[in-house]
């Protein structure tokens, strides 16, 4: 069964970091692309990183690009977040998720992505 697992939201001061994972389980990790996804109250669900199975390609959505860093642990069933010079309009539920099937990478489309896991939330004030 596969599972996701979020963990290391909370709240802080515009400017500082924090530092998402996601722990994933219930199958062969490193064989699918993953993904980082945030919603904020009363907005669409966004994407904000993806990575290859492979971690040789990553995407970030323009509102994140050059602060947020994806990244995979070494035995790739952790997936990291490094979230860098945060905003107020950062504050949201931030998801993992797994791609559907092996070799469907969406990027920050969430089409293709089936799996997802419950969320961390992480509030940034001003």
């Amino acid at each position: 069964q596969v599972r996701l697992v979020e963990s290391g939201g909370g709240s802080v001061q515009a400017g500082e970091s924090l530092r998402l994972s996601c722990a994933a389980s219930g199958y062969d990790a490193g064989d699918y692309c993953m993904g980082w996804f945030r919603q904020a109250p009363g907005e669409e669900r966004e994407g904000v990183a993806a990575i290859t199975a492979s971690g040789e390609t990553k995407s970030y959505s323009d509102s994140v690009k050059g602060r947020f860093t994806i990244s995979q642990g070494n035995a790739k069933n952790t997936i990291y977040l490094q979230m860098d010079s945060l905003k107020p309009e950062d504050t949201a539920v931030y998801y993992c998720a797994r791609a559907r099937f092996v070799g469907m990478c969406t990027n920050l489309a969430d089409y293709g992505y089936g799996y997802w896991g419950q969320g961390t939330q992480v509030t940034v004030s001003s």
